[in-house]
């Protein structure tokens, strides 16, 4: 819908306002002036005061040509593009696709003749844009950044210093999933006062960069800027497997957020476009939901409820996301990357015992030398000295045997120093910079734009999934190897790293398409790749390397944020030496998402294997509820050292409930006390609470607070409970 802007003459400016049932947006746009987004809000909300807006609205389509820079600012800040000042508006259109809407502009500018054709999308009943847009231009030019994951007006009549919050979510390894909240006054960014001597603003921001090609390895590739008047909150995510920016600054009396891919500044990126040559930019999506009546934590649910959809929306489809098999891995606490015959099939016998419907064997099943496999790696050949007698596919026909389906470990980007295939592959498949193959830790990165590179794992995993009838892959990465690829041509480094992602994603893709059903996990160091396009790809992706039980709670807590429950591999890991309530403890970590077993299950007593068997059992009975649910956090987001730490999962009118006490041990937890009070946001309970798991008692647990919360106390530090409360939504204010 066009609509005229009020008080301007009609052949000024104009505006287009699109959108779905719960999300609108307003594009500013006409003769004078660059397409802008000047508005996004959730049709709850008041429609926005549009001519308030107009002044600190940025262009849809933010950039700065190498040549031109910045114009009337300048600074480290990635807005204020002379080029994308000059973009004009020259046609739009709109497409459906089922529940699927797109709006397709064309954009075009003089002076270095940029083209540009920006796409947003949207999913019914889904408070969430996606955006994206491919940029070319009349005559050669260069890019130094691109982004449509540009909104202003977040500060508009604030005291914005004090009243936006922002969410950002450090991600260091084995502890993944640490949000903070913070003003932007506490990240550093306050006003002035130079605006009104005329100027722009501070000239500076608060900024989140991920370089290299974990894209997670520091910070999610994700944020909530949160309005404190309000209780509004905008979340956004840069769907990359790779290296990304955002930035939060002020300008004009006002806040804008920018979220992209590489860039010149942060990663060594530059876009190439003109004729025969354009840049895709990364895709950013924005998710709009207004406060709700009972606090932050409400809201916070029902952001995660936005994401949530939006990314089941946007995957690629795979049966394993309605199935959610139980995994037995032999790597954490287990085999530790050491295989043998002898040492795998007493865990393929406890595995298939226990009830696991996958045995997935993990590092170390090529390896002749006993040990010396890290820099070595790369032919992926299965060892003959470690599996004597009828060799690797014995053990796995063993796997079979006792009704599982096999899996195997592989690391497919990297190739040891010391392996022969670094000989044997062409210089062009591996990455390189000023001459030199990159190394990094006794491996080589492979290019896998390149056809040899990408030859040779086909032809691995081909050889391994056909020869072995593999139904499982765990893919992993430990290495980051830094900028990029120059590909020994003078490519800047960020685009080649950017470039090999996407190929990464494309060649996961199309081994699934050739081994339909095979499940592909996605493994980096833990969760060192826990971003939205790796998670619309692979249908499994592991959260953590955390190796002690008592400390994987607040990580398995907090993780439903960024990946759906059903894709979220969470390590339940065991053995002989737990009590009854800790092995309870491990088990019900994983209960809500996907259960990958772990630890030497074969020095489990008969107790023990019991309680393991009854929680696989609840995991079946509620593994297809957890696959539609969506987060709830009775106490918040999990801090690490929390005493008491909470997840829910709602599915329709029921809520299934995780509730660990933590130990007062060493630090690993803080004295809490044996109950805690977890409220129900949005929720009011409709009936009693069942404790679904475990069942030996010990424990107390009633809904109080008239239906609002649910009062629990657990026997001991280091027991938890899966608890099941029938719920209904509760009545507004007005109700």
């Amino acid at each position: 819908m066009t609509v005229t802007l009020p008080g301007l003459p009609e052949e000024d400016e104009r505006h287009l306002e699109w959108g779905n049932d719960v999300l609108r947006i307003v594009i500013a746009h006409g003769p004078g002036t660059a397409p802008r987004l000047v508005a996004l809000w959730h049709a709850a909300e008041r429609e926005p005061d549009l001519p308030a807006l107009r002044r600190s609205a940025l262009p849809v389509l933010e950039t700065a040509v190498l040549g031109e820079g910045r114009s009337g600012t300048s600074g480290k800040r990635h807005v204020d593009g002379a080029a994308a000042q000059r973009l004009r508006l020259t046609g739009h259109r709109e497409r459906r696709d089922g529940d699927r809407a797109c709006l397709e502009l064309d954009l075009a500018e003089d002076g270095a003749g940029l083209r540009a054709r920006v796409t947003y999308e949207v999913y019914d009943g889904v408070p969430v844009v996606r955006s994206s847009a491919t940029v070319t231009a009349v005559r050669p030019a260069v890019l130094d950044h691109a982004t449509t994951g540009v909104l202003s007006g977040l500060g508009h009549g604030a005291r914005w210093e004090e009243e936006l919050l922002l969410w950002a979510a450090a991600n260091p390894w084995s502890g993944e999933f640490r949000w903070h909240r913070a003003t932007l006054a506490e990240r550093g960014l306050i006003d002035v006062g130079m605006v009104r001597h005329g100027q722009v603003g501070s000239k500076n921001r608060v900024s989140l960069t991920s370089t290299g090609a974990w894209s997670t390895s520091e910070h999610l590739a994700q944020g909530i800027v949160e309005d404190t008047r309000t209780g509004r909150m905008l979340a956004w995510q840069v769907e990359t497997n790779g290296a990304w920016h955002a930035e939060l600054g002020d300008r004009y009396d006002d806040v804008y957020l920018l979220a992209t891919g590489p860039t010149t500044l942060e990663h060594q990126w530059a876009g190439a476009v003109g004729p025969g040559a354009r840049v895709r930019t990364v895709p950013v999506s924005l998710a709009v939901v207004p406060g709700q009546p009972d606090g932050h934590e409400t809201t916070l649910g029902a952001v995660a409820a936005a994401l949530t959809a939006h990314r089941r929306r946007t995957r690629r489809p795979h049966p394993d996301h309605g199935r959610l098999p139980v995994v037995y891995n032999d790597f954490l606490n287990g085999l530790m990357s050491d295989p043998t015959t002898e040492r795998v099939l007493p865990l393929v016998e406890a595995a298939a015992d226990l009830g696991a419907e996958y045995y997935v064997m993990d590092a170390g099943w090529y390896d002749d030398e006993l040990g010396g496999w890290w820099d070595s790696v790369g032919a992926w050949e299965p060892s003959v000295t470690r599996f004597p007698g009828g060799g690797l596919g014995a053990v796995l026909d063993r796997i079979r045997d006792l009704g599982m389906k096999p899996g195997l470990w592989l690391e497919p980007e990297v190739v040891g120093v010391r392996s022969p295939v670094a000989r044997s592959l062409p210089a062009g498949a591996f990455f390189q910079r000023r001459g030199h193959r990159v190394t990094e830790w006794g491996r080589h990165q492979l290019d896998l734009r390149h056809p040899a590179a990408r030859a040779h794992l086909d032809a691995v995993v081909d050889r391994l999934v056909g020869g072995f009838g593999l139904a499982y892959l765990k893919l992993d990465y430990n290495v980051d190897i830094g900028p990029g690829t120059d590909a020994g041509r003078g490519e800047p480094p960020g685009n080649g790293l950017l470039g090999h992602d996407r190929a990464l994603l494309d060649w996961v893709g199309a081994v699934m398409d050739r081994h339909p059903g095979l499940v592909v996990e996605g493994c980096a160091a833990g969760g060192s790749r826990t971003d939205a396009a790796t998670g619309a790809v692979f249908p499994v992706q592991s959260l953590t390397d955390q190796q002690d039980f008592r400390l994987t709670p607040p990580i398995a807590a907090a993780a439903p944020l960024a990946i759906p429950p059903e894709q979220a591999g969470v390590w339940a890991s065991l053995d002989g030496t737990m009590t009854l309530e800790e092995t309870a403890f491990s088990l019900v970590t994983a209960l809500l998402s996907r259960v990958h077993l772990a630890g030497r299950i074969d020095t489990l007593r008969p107790g023990q294997q019991a309680a393991v068997r009854e929680a696989l059992a609840v995991h079946r009975a509620v593994r297809h509820a957890a696959a539609r649910s969506v987060p709830v956090w009775p106490l918040g987001l999990p801090r690490w050292r929390d005493p008491w730490v909470a997840l829910g999962a709602r599915d329709g009118g029921d809520l299934y409930l995780a509730v660990w006490r933590r130990a007062d041990d060493g630090g690993r937890g803080t004295r809490g006390g044996d109950s805690v009070r977890l409220r129900l946001p949005g929720m009011v309970a409709a009936g009693g609470v069942q404790v679904l798991y475990p069942t030996w008692g010990g424990e107390s647990v009633a809904v109080v607070g008239g239906g609002t919360a649910v009062e629990a106390k657990l026997p001991a530090p280091l027991s938890a409970r899966l608890l099941r409360v029938q719920v209904a939504d509760r009545p507004g204010p007005s109700s």
